[in-house]
């Protein structure tokens, strides 16, 4: 009896897995989400955009400068003092870079069209000439260099075309 017993739930089992099977046409399920967008990564921007403490140095004119951060998507510079000069390296893979020209539009720094190496870009100075935050587009992917003054700005000059030195140093030895 027990032997009976199993073959009837075995095949009532059997019967209702088969039984939640489809025809196979999904096209009555209703509407379907759209295939994600996969775009290969842009070119390799490297470590600290391929720049050297050295050349940032060089091409910043901050004297004594030091890398005081680094992680897998950017660096940071710094002189020496509170509110003093600094140089910031960021790569943004698969990130819009309309997303970051809105912002420092909101923080007062009207961009301007750029092209570096034949890449099109934004360069951003803030009123005061004390900040330039200068991006380029990869492909799907940005990278931008900051450059500040510090609250003393003591330095000359446009801090956008220190921020163009370093990123043509970057797209030139883009990998």
């Amino acid at each position: 009896m027990r032997i009976m017993s199993a073959l009837v739930a075995g095949l009532a089992c059997l019967l209702a897995v088969t039984a939640c099977g489809g025809s196979g046409d999904d096209s009555s399920s209703g509407p379907s989400r759209p295939v994600p967008k996969v775009v290969p990564p842009g070119p390799f921007v490297g470590e600290c955009g391929h720049v050297t403490d050295d050349e940032v140095r060089d091409r910043v004119g901050l004297g004594q400068v030091s890398r005081v951060f680094k992680n897998a998507v950017g660096c940071n510079w710094q002189a020496a003092g509170v509110g003093s000069a600094s140089v910031t390296f960021a790569s943004y893979r698969g990130s819009p870079i309309d997303r970051e020209r809105a912002w420092v539009t909101t923080q007062g720094r009207p961009p301007e069209v750029i092209s570096v190496g034949g890449r099109p870009g934004f360069a951003a100075l803030d009123p005061s000439g004390q900040v330039c935050d200068l991006a380029v587009q990869l492909d799907d992917d940005f990278f931008e260099w900051s450059t500040s003054y510090g609250m003393y700005g003591t330095i000359s000059g446009n801090p956008c075309d220190r921020s163009r030195a370093l990123a043509e140093l970057t797209v030139q030895r883009l990998g």
